[in-house]
């Protein structure tokens, strides 16, 4: 691991800094898509939808139909960031770079594993997409998890707030973020060739960065690389936490990518290969619970008899996560080959990913993730006045990992008599058969998208390794002994009886959640537009949800899935097969494009029957750090809230724009009673509200903007949190661009964030009080293009 301050991390951001800066100009940001002529809208076109653009460029360019029809007709919010924005906006994290987007918040968890969330919720109910497929890592599972990308590798990022799990399944129920990359090419490029590179460094952590990618043509044949590399320290937060610095908020990332593609006039096919490294920490990680067990339906944090401690060290070594995920992607978009069908668009990917968790000498679990998938999409020709795309996906996965705290203690020890179990890795493997359909037609002014999507997925779980181990020095002994009891083959009749007890405890599952909804967008007239959706959408429980049985260290609690709590204790519900989190959801979407006012607010209002999330049985403080016992269970929950923002350019080079969100939730009922009441808790880590204004400014070469916004307190909350106060961000970019001689150019910018430098908590992280936000900081960057 290269630790901050480490010396070898800054030879090699040097050296790469000096190898793009002088051999690999490569790889354009959003111009670079701008090729792409045939997969794209101009700004222009998508002011319509997505929030408005800087004045100081004309030519960002966003690919804008990987999450459905046009923008502009989507009966959902859609948001699209891009260009000078994006690239201003950029951190080492997904959730760091959207926060403050209007409607998204994110669960802060260091520089490393920042997820983001929507509408007042996050994985495992938005989706995560690359060019439209699914992005297959364990960022779902739990929050100490990085989502695997780049920002400063991509192209674009669509959000889209509320239900796209017509398209993405049940795990976009709330809302989808798409990933937009060039590393299989869609087009060819201007000239041959076309790149760009970045380098940036940041006050706050001494962040240094490098990126670069480059495009080239070989006649039909297009060929893409890129690659990046960050090292950030622990970043500095305000002294009023009690440390100028946050421990364990250091990071380190790399990634790298060559595609290929084959363009024809009709359209594309190619296909990529990427590898993701990255190495961070965990602030508020804590193993001294690592001794939590439970006596029934009691929690207890102490050692004595069969419980001990599995790490018996102190609890200050430093704790981080050592990731790696390979993956290789086949796309293709192809438009008239077959008669009545418009496009064909193909999506596969195999993705292998692992991730060791370590504490100081300690490997404590490690996670795997091993996915095939595939996607066709055909697109139909009018047919009857209907235009839609039928859909088919698989997905085969196996995942490892859960349940596992105690990896560098499955060897037998010195004082080990008799182990009799089955070892780690324990293997989910997932099967999924998804069928959508969406159908769209115009009456007139007001546009009508109908959709469907039906799934089939069943999760199995093989039979672990099994182990015996008997001390020599006591095996005849111990044979004397179990002989008697079980004869003389003991061994086998124990393994029959483990493999019994094992499937019997954690029990194969099948769910076939099935999603509809219809949207109506009426174009006024002069830009102005209404849109009303509604959906109802299902969700199957996730594998930690039905399967988690035992401590989450990243978390601080013990957790009980579904089909686990009975294990504990008999007070607690049986294992619950029938769960379907099933969502009723009213969107209302207003827009106005176009001239110097425009504005998109989104009003929506959710009911969810059995909802699934973690309710407290108790909170242990026996070991001095607080550890929760959770059980998951099901509840009827709502969801009210509004989101947008509105813009007016007082000139070209003047723009001010008001955004805000704002979520409201209520936890009505509760199916299974285990002696909680429900009307006494809230949902837990619901985002506040939030209110902002930003001002653009654009004056030839120059562009500049400053921002603040305000996010309110919370004060509904879970039963084992705390109220969170408010705080205020001031956040400004400053901007000069050159026009390079013979093309191209180059931007030389600074962005502070937090210039206030203000003590912030976060209400939807789950290591609020030990992981404050990043104090003042500012990021110079470099950017060349041509």
């Amino acid at each position: 691991m290269t630790l901050p301050n480490s010396s070898p991390a800054r030879f090699r951001w040097l050296a790469t800094a000096a190898t793009v800066a002088l051999f690999i100009p490569a790889g354009a940001w959003a111009e670079d898509a701008a090729d792409q002529r045939d997969e794209t809208i101009t700004e222009a076109e998508a002011g319509r939808t997505a929030a408005p653009t800087r004045p100081a460029r004309s030519d960002i360019v966003v690919t804008g139909r990987s999450l459905g029809s046009d923008q502009a007709t989507q009966p959902l919010p859609v948001q699209v960031l891009s260009g000078d924005e994006l690239a201003h906006r950029r951190r080492g994290t997904l959730g760091e770079t959207l926060d403050g987007l209007p409607g998204v918040h994110m669960d802060n968890f260091g520089a490393g594993a920042s997820r983001p969330g929507i509408r007042g919720q996050t994985m495992p109910r938005i989706e995560i997409l690359t060019d439209g497929a699914n992005l297959f890592d364990v960022a779902s599972v739990s929050p100490d998890h990085a989502i695997v990308t780049d920002p400063l590798l991509l192209d674009a990022i669509e959000i889209q707030r509320g239900p796209a799990a017509i398209r993405y399944g049940g795990g976009a129920v709330n809302g989808a973020i798409n990933l937009i990359d060039g590393k299989v090419p869609k087009a060819l490029p201007d000239g041959g060739i076309a790149g760009a590179y970045e380098m940036r460094y940041g006050t706050g952590d001494q962040e240094m960065t490098t990126a670069s990618r480059v495009t080239a043509a070989i006649g039909p044949i297009a060929f893409h690389a890129e690659g990046s590399y960050s090292d950030r320290e622990n970043y500095e937060v305000p002294d009023a936490f009690g440390t100028d610095k946050l421990r364990d908020s250091f990071g380190e990332s790399s990634s790298y990518a060559f595609g290929a593609s084959w363009i024809t006039d009709s359209g594309y096919i190619g296909a990529s290969y990427t590898r993701n490294e990255a190495e961070y920490g965990l602030p508020g990680h804590s193993h001294i619970n690592g001794v939590c067990h439970t006596h029934g339906s009691d929690l207890h944090c102490a050692a004595h008899g069969d419980y001990d401690d599995p790490f018996g060290s102190p609890d200050d070594h430093t704790a981080y996560i050592d990731l790696k995920s390979e993956r290789v992607d086949l796309r293709g978009d192809f438009q008239d080959l077959l008669p009545g069908i418009a496009n064909i668009r193909l999506r596969g990917s195999y993705t292998d990913y692992v991730h060791s968790e370590i504490d100081g000498p300690s490997l404590f679990s490690r996670y795997t993730n091993e996915v095939w998938d595939g996607r066709i999409e055909l697109t139909h020709k009018p047919l009857f006045g209907f235009t839609g795309t039928l859909g088919l996906q698989y997905t085969d996965g196996t995942f490892t990992g859960l349940n596992v705290s105690d990896l560098h203690q499955i060897e037998p020890g010195p004082d080990t008599i008799l182990s009799i179990g089955f070892l780690p890795p324990f293997e989910y493997v997932t099967e999924n058969i998804g069928l959508f359909l969406v159908e769209r037609r115009s009456f007139g002014p007001v546009d009508i998208e109908l959709a469907a999507r039906k799934d089939w997925r069943e999760i199995t779980l093989p039979t672990p390794e099994f182990s015996i181990y008997v001390a020599p020095e006591f095996e005849e002994r111990l044979d004397e002994i179990y002989g008697s009891l079980y004869g003389p083959d003991w061994r086998s009749l124990m393994h029959e009886r483990r493999i019994e007890s094992y499937h019997e405890d954690s029990p194969d599952s099948e769910h076939n959640p099935f999603s509809a909804s219809i949207g109506a967008t009426w174009n006024i007239a002069n830009g102005y537009s209404a849109a009303l959706s509604l959906a109802r959408t299902e969700r199957a429980p996730n594998v930690r949800e039905l399967y988690a049985y035992g401590n989450n260290l990243a978390t601080n609690s013990y957790e009980l899935g579904l089909l686990q709590a009975h294990r504990a204790s008999s007070r607690f519900p049986d294992p619950r097969l029938d769960v379907m989190e099933t969502a009723k959801t009213v969107n209302l979407t207003f827009r106005k494009a176009g001239g110097p006012l425009e504005f998109e607010i989104g009003l929506y209002h959710q009911d969810v029957s059995d909802y699934i999330f973690a309710r407290l049985l108790e909170t242990e403080t026996e070991t001095g750090v607080p550890h929760h016992y959770l059980l998951y269970t099901a509840s009827d929950a709502s969801f009210t809230g509004i989101d947008g923002q509105v813009s007016y350019a007082f000139s070209p080079e003047a723009r001010v724009t008001v955004f805000g969100d704002y979520v409201g939730t209520d936890l009505t009922s509760e199916e299974v009673d285990v002696d909680l009441d429900a009307s006494a808790d809230n949902l837990p880590r619901i985002s506040p509200g939030r209110l902002g204004t930003r001002v653009d400014l654009a004056s030839g070469p120059i562009s500049a903007d400053i921002e603040y916004y305000h996010t309110f307190a919370q004060d509904k909350v879970a039963l084992y949190e705390t109220p969170t106060d408010g705080y205020g961000m001031l956040n400004a970019t400053f901007a000069y661009r050159f026009e390079i001689p013979g093309g191209g150019d180059l931007e030389v910018y600074a962005r502070g964030t937090n210039l206030t430098n203000q003590l912030a908590y976060v209400h939807t992280s789950f290591v609020k009080d030990q992981s404050p936000l990043r104090g003042r900081s500012v990021v110079l960057g470099l950017r060349h293009s041509f």
